[in-house]
């Protein structure tokens, strides 16, 4: 322990801001020069989270800036219906286009609701801009983006950024702009990728052949939403397709998540039993019951997650137990509706690895809280 008047290391320091919000690492940066140098150096901004909320208003020059350069993983939230939020993290996205060494991470947050309407085209041209310089760029997640992706933007990342690893795409839109095309040019162009998140309908079966070539780099996880209508008419792909893919890449997982735009017959084409689906979530409008009688007997071997969303039922209860008996390696369920007990004891006693769960016996108030397993 430091004595009274005995200065920490600068690297105890940095390991001290590191976790401080941008007003406090601004502040200490103030203090003297010690704590100036440590606020600033390298090791405190490689892996960054701002939000524009109040971080960031005012504080772009001069404090940030001077610190861009260090940032390598960038977690940035705002809040699209506020100007001064969106206009900030253009600003900050703007201000790092063609940094050296530049971004190797980038994973986008909106919070709140987008306004009506709105294409959010001026966060989309600041992110089109940053990946065609973003030659390092190894991680880009658009998850939480509200806005419909396009082909352009899929384009531009496969043309800038070689060396990517993840790519996440599958947002909450209700309209699918990325092609299949344009997603085959991008496995083509970054041949070291290994976990993409797709809308169903921008993926092909040439895609997965792309996946399940010889030379290809390890590939470990897929994520595909079908929540949009090109979805729900989006072609079959093929169960030996999917056969080949997971004896090339015997470690892939595939999260599936079915929403109520699906009809059953567009269901039935999702789920192939050769895909190794280790995560299924479903909230359908029609038959969940099929889905989930489905899942234990062809995805017993893979399964680690099942979240539901359904009204109950004495049908969906005893699919469920046959999902507990099946699938031993499950860690997660959640049911989103009242189960009889004798749905939470076979979960209990058949999954040993269970870790969390959300099986209410009775109604409660929402949200409804899991409950973890010791």
């Amino acid at each position: 322990m430091a004595e009274p008047g005995e200065q920490l290391p600068e690297e105890v320091l940095a390991l001290i801001f590191r976790h401080l919000p941008l007003p406090d690492r601004a502040a200490a940066a103030r203090v003297c020069k010690a704590w100036a140098a440590a606020a600033t150096c390298s090791a405190v901004w490689h892996d960054t989270s701002i939000s524009c909320d109040c971080e960031l208003e005012g504080m772009l020059p001069p404090y940030l800036s001077g610190c861009l350069d260090h940032i390598q993983n960038l977690r940035l939230e705002f809040e699209p219906s506020r100007k001064s939020s969106r206009r900030a993290a253009t600003e900050l996205l703007t201000a790092l286009t063609g940094r050296t060494p530049g971004l190797r991470g980038l994973c986008l947050e909106c919070r709140g609701e987008k306004p009506l309407f709105d294409a959010g085209r001026d966060v989309l041209d600041a992110v089109h801009a940053l990946c065609g310089a973003a030659r390092a760029l190894r991680h880009l997640d658009l998850r939480r983006l509200p806005f419909s992706l396009d082909d352009a933007l899929v384009l531009q990342v496969a043309d800038g950024c070689p060396e990517l690893r993840s790519l996440f795409l599958d947002n909450r839109t209700l309209v699918g702009s990325v092609g299949p095309g344009s997603v085959l040019e991008l496995l083509q162009a970054c041949p070291f990728l290994r976990a993409l998140g797709l809308h169903l309908a921008s993926l092909s079966r040439t895609a997965l052949e792309a996946l399940a070539a010889p030379e290809r780099a390890p590939f470990e996880f897929l994520a595909l939403r079908c929540a949009c209508p090109e979805d729900a008419r989006a072609p079959p792909l093929p169960d030996e397709t999917w056969a080949a893919l997971s004896r090339r890449h015997p470690g892939l997982e595939v999260e599936l998540e079915l929403e109520p735009v699906l009809p059953a017959e567009s269901v039935t084409r999702v789920l192939q039993p050769a895909v190794p689906v280790a995560a299924l979530r479903l909230s359908l409008s029609g038959d969940t019951v099929g889905p989930v009688h489905f899942a234990a007997r062809h995805y017993a071997a893979t399964l680690r997650a099942l979240e539901v969303r359904a009204a109950a039922s004495a049908e969906l209860d005893a699919a469920l137990e046959e999902l507990a008996a099946r699938c031993a390696g499950l860690r997660e369920v959640h049911c989103f509706c009242v189960v009889r007990p004798s749905v939470l004891h076979a979960f209990r006693a058949r999954c040993p690895r269970l870790r969390s769960y959300t099986l209410k016996l009775t109604r409660e108030p929402h949200p409804w809280r899991p409950t973890l397993v010791a």
